[in-house]
């Protein structure tokens, strides 16, 4: 029986990590500089990565007032994003079925609140755990194991939801049924950590992913 649906927050909710790339992309094009997206890309779903994005620039580049400019693109680019297709019927659906729901995610509890709050969504959540409460971040399953410790789960009661490689091998490593949504700058990661992959949670109704989890059948192949 499934009694957590526990969610990823950036690029799963909401598609907050379009924007970063973007946002990055944006400042190089008004400056004549040519920049290759997928050098970022592989930031997505880490945290702590040594990462210079200013490269391009040179070494006489302010990195400061860059580092500003980009905060403040992509916080408008963020503050444009919808909640992303399917998230919010699976919220409204484990409600009347007495399911748990949580966030893990590797950002900040600022971040994800705040999101979370500007959207109507932190109420349907019963807990949530970010970078700030746990040691390691994904890819470890520090973050997934806390959530089951809070619940008194076992990994086989719940399922996660995530976007991005790191994220799949995290709750995979915890145990933990695994659904990968990849999103636009996801959708080239190795899903093999996820039990199953869908393109977006609007095309699988939430009561047959339960169907499918609760009676062990998940698998390790995409949906057809």
């Amino acid at each position: 029986m499934i009694r957590a649906l526990i969610f990823d927050f950036d690029g799963l909710v909401i598609d907050t990590e379009t924007p970063l790339i973007d946002a990055l992309a944006s400042i190089h094009e008004r400056a004549g500089l040519a920049y290759a997206r997928s050098s970022a890309i592989g930031l997505i779903g880490h945290s702590g990565i040594e990462f210079d994005p200013w490269s391009a620039f040179g070494p006489g580049a302010d990195r400061a007032a860059l580092e500003k400019e980009h905060r403040l693109l992509y916080r408008e680019m963020c503050l444009r994003q919808p909640v992303l297709p399917g998230v919010r019927a699976y919220l409204e659906g484990a409600g009347p079925r007495g399911i748990k729901l949580a966030i893990a995610s590797n950002s900040s509890h600022r971040h994800v609140d705040g999101h979370l709050e500007r959207l109507g969504l932190i109420g349907f959540f019963d807990l949530i755990r970010c970078r700030d409460d746990v040691k390691r971040t994904k890819p470890e399953p520090d973050l997934y194991l806390s959530v089951l410790d809070h619940f008194g789960f076992s990994p086989a009661e719940a399922v996660a939801f995530e976007d991005s490689a790191p994220g799949a091998i995290a709750a995979r490593s915890a145990g933990i049924w695994t659904v990968a949504v990849p999103n636009p700058s996801t959708r080239r990661h190795d899903f093999s950590a996820a039990h199953i992959v869908v393109p977006s949670l609007a095309d699988r109704p939430l009561a047959e992913l339960l169907d499918r989890f609760s009676t062990g059948a998940g698998g390790d192949t995409a949906f057809p």
